[in-house]
């Protein structure tokens, strides 16, 4: 990942206006900064969520609150709870898709 010329900058995520993204299931809220190629994201998924796509992007995912469940379409399912992440490039593995049974906010850069 390249970061393009940027001058030192804070963001108050509160003050970002979300985006509503609808899943397969309930949906997700996006707060999001484009900044050049790279997108970074406050999301949170309501109870429930699950994904409408499989995904083939890469991304750095830290979970903030919540549990989220990331299925790769091979079939392995991995559960990350607050303070976990995980990291794929684009196309790096097999397509992945998340889902939360109780909710998850995640701080998300892709």
């Amino acid at each position: 990942m390249k970061i393009p010329e940027l001058a030192f900058t804070t963001t108050n995520w509160d003050e970002v206006p979300p985006t509503r993204h609808e899943g397969e299931s309930g949906h997700a809220l996006w707060r999001t900064l484009n900044i050049g190629d790279i997108r970074v994201r406050v999301v949170e998924y309501t109870p429930g969520y699950v994904a409408d796509h499989w995904c083939d992007r890469g991304h750095v995912i830290y979970v903030l609150e919540g549990e989220l469940i990331s299925e790769l379409k091979d079939g392995r399912v991995s559960v990350l709870t607050k303070g976990m992440g995980y990291q794929v490039s684009d196309f790096g593995d097999a397509a992945h898709r998340s889902s939360t049974k109780t909710g998850a906010k995640l701080f998300i850069v892709d």
